[in-house]
This record gives C-alpha cells, sequence and structure tokens, in this order.
C-alpha cells in the first residue's frame, strides 16, 4: 500500500510525490483536492512519478488573491515543477484542472511533455453558460457547499451514490470546509474561461488526450469532440456509462486509458529525440 506525507513548495503548496519514471502531475478540479487522485496514484505510480497538488484555494495551498486569473494558476503549477527540479512532465488536469492544464501549455509549452484534459468544459452553450454562472450567484451567497446535493447527482451514478455513502459523505464535507473566498475565485474562472486563448490552442504541439463519460452532463462529449479540433493530433475518447467523476468511480477504466496514452506518447517522444540526435 502506497503511504504518502504531503510536502510544501516554498510558495506553500501541498503536494503529494511517489514513484520512479517520467513525471506526471495531476490537477484536481473546483472544490476538489489532491485526495481526489487516490486510484491514479495507484494505478499509475507503479511506472511514472505521480505528483498530485492541491490548486490554489483548495486543500492546505494557500489561497489565490481576489481577482486571480488562469495564468496564476498555471504559475503555481510552475513554481512546483521548478522546485522538484522537473524540466518537463506531462499534465493531466480533470475539470477547472483541465483549464488550468491548457493554460499551462499556452504559457509554459518548453516545460510540457503531454497533455491530458479529463471531463473538463469548452464552448459552453447560452444554456450551459447561465447555469453555472447561477450556481456561482450561489456560492457567493451561501457558501461552497451551496450547491453540494446537485453537485454529487451531476458527478456520481445513483449506483455508486448508494454503493459509496462513506465516500460521498466525506466528499461533500470537502467541499463545504473550503475557504469561501478561494473557492469562490476559482469557481469564477471555472464559470468564464472555458475559451481561454481559444484560438491559440493550435500551438499546443504535445501529445494530448481529451477525454469525458458519455453522461457526463456539464463536460460533455461534444465538448471533448470541439476542443480536440482545436489542438493539433489531438484524441478524444468517451468512456460509455461515465459521469463526471469517473476518475473516482471507475479508476481502473480511467486508468487503462491514461496507461495506453502516456505510453504511446513517451514512445513517440522518445523516437523524435531519437531522430533529432
Amino acid at each position: 500500500m502506497i503511504r504518502l506525507t504531503a510536502e510544501l513548495t516554498p510558495a506553500g503548496t501541498s503536494y503529494l510525490a511517489t514513484g520512479q519514471g517520467q513525471p506526471v502531475v495531476l490537477i484536481h478540479g473546483v472544490g476538489l483536492n489532491k485526495e481526489m487522485w487516490g486510484g491514479q496514484i495507484v494505478g499509475l505510480a507503479t511506472k511514472y512519478r505521480v505528483i498530485a497538488y492541491d490548486m490554489l484555494g483548495h486543500g492546505a495551498s494557500p489561497r489565490p488573491s481576489i481577482g486571480t486569473q488562469l495564468l496564476g494558476y498555471a504559475d503555481q503549477l510552475l513554481e512546483l515543477l521548478d522546485h522538484l527540479q522537473l524540466p518537463k512532465a506531462t499534465v493531466i488536469g480533470f475539470s477547472m484542472g483541465g483549464l488550468v492544464a491548457r493554460a499551462f501549455a499556452l504559457h509554459y509549452p518548453q516545460r510540457l511533455e503531454g497533455l491530458v484534459v479529463l471531463n473538463s468544459v469548452f464552448n459552453r452553450s447560452a444554456e450551459q453558460r447561465a447555469g453555472v454562472i447561477a450556481r456561482t450567484s450561489q456560492a457567493a451567497e451561501h457558501g461552497p457547499d451551496a450547491n453540494a446535493e446537485a453537485a454529487l447527482s451531476r458527478w456520481f451514478s445513483r449506483e455508486y451514490q448508494a454503493a459509496n455513502p462513506a465516500q460521498i459523505a466525506a466528499i461533500r464535507q470537502t467541499l463545504a470546509g473550503n475557504d469561501p473566498q478561494g473557492y469562490l475565485t476559482t469557481y469564477e474562472l471555472f464559470a468564464t474561461q472555458d475559451m481561454y486563448r481559444a484560438d491559440d490552442l493550435g500551438r499546443i504541439k504535445v501529445p494530448t488526450l481529451i477525454a469525458t463519460g458519455e453522461l457526463d452532463p456539464g463536460s460533455t462529449p461534444e465538448m471533448a469532440r470541439q476542443l480536440a479540433d482545436h489542438i493539433p493530433g489531438a484524441t478524444v475518447a468517451v468512456l460509455a456509462e461515465q459521469r463526471h467523476m469517473m476518475p473516482v468511480e471507475s479508476p481502473r477504466l480511467v486508468n487503462q486509458l491514461l496507461l495506453e496514452f502516456l505510453q504511446a506518447a513517451h514512445s513517440n517522444q522518445n523516437q523524435i529525440k531519437g531522430i533529432v540526435a
């Protein structure tokens, strides 16, 4: 069993690191923390160096200043890589973490080995945008757990909720325990930045995987396909019958997808390095 102790960067980012090999960094979604990646840490650490960290305003990391933009979240990841002395890493972002991963890919392409965006958002419809803006207003008025019940219903299948009540209760508690200002600053970005520098996504030149669940209502298969269309050579995967929290609900399925992508991506990179050499 993997036992990890959280460590801190000089700037205060809380992270977990384990395993050996090519570095893979995991970025959680809004309202969650690095603990959501337990299934992926176990599944990937046998072949890769796996790093999971708390986003600004979440877990044990510092909260962002009011008005912090996506670049500030990308800068947090840069500081983490610098602290760990990692020249490059494959970055896997879930939901809001997918937006951070995209921002990092655009601002710091020289530090990116590969990119995975899981269950994230792109080009919301007017109806989808109105819904997430309404949830932002509710969070501003009532706190981070204002939408907890509705969120859990969107995130998990009814069967999983019924079979895992303790885990669902723990996630609800995590949502409620978020710093209100840090959560709201992050959620406002999640609600408004789905088209962040969309015209520049063609500059991303690393192996890229965009994946979501067939039944994810907020991060739809159509969003995944549209995002992939903007990134040269990006692969799309839609996992049948999966909802938003598929890394938690179906870790083996997601890990299989990630391991296949990572193996192919790193093989491709090694071939390119051999040609250049």
